[in-house]
């Protein structure tokens, strides 16, 4: 009778633990939120719009709503936030502006 109880569990449990292991450890960033660009706010500095963006927070994602910020300490592209591996296991990467 146990025999067939095993059986049932194991189907159960070990695609379970399976998802476990190919995650690493890291969570899938959630896609964009649709956001909607305002017109730049009147200013005497030139102003590049800064895209929404998931950040993490040590125990899950929020949202940061897009906002102007001053092109001078802007980079040339915007590099959403990402995973990657080290030698110590998944890091964060914020997002950024790269050159």
């Amino acid at each position: 009778m146990r025999r067939f109880l095993i059986l049932p569990v194991a189907v159960v449990v070990l695609p379970l633990l399976g998802a476990c292991a190919t995650n690493g450890g890291a969570p899938s960033v959630p896609a964009p939120m649709a956001e909607t660009v305002p017109l730049p706010p009147v200013s005497a500095d030139a102003l590049r719009w800064r895209p929404g963006h998931w950040n993490w927070t040590g125990s899950g994602y929020a949202w940061t709503p897009g906002q102007y910020v001053p092109q001078s300490g802007a980079g040339t592209h915007w590099m959403p936030g990402h995973w990657s591996q080290s030698s110590g296991g998944q890091i964060w990467n914020p997002p950024r502006w790269v050159n």
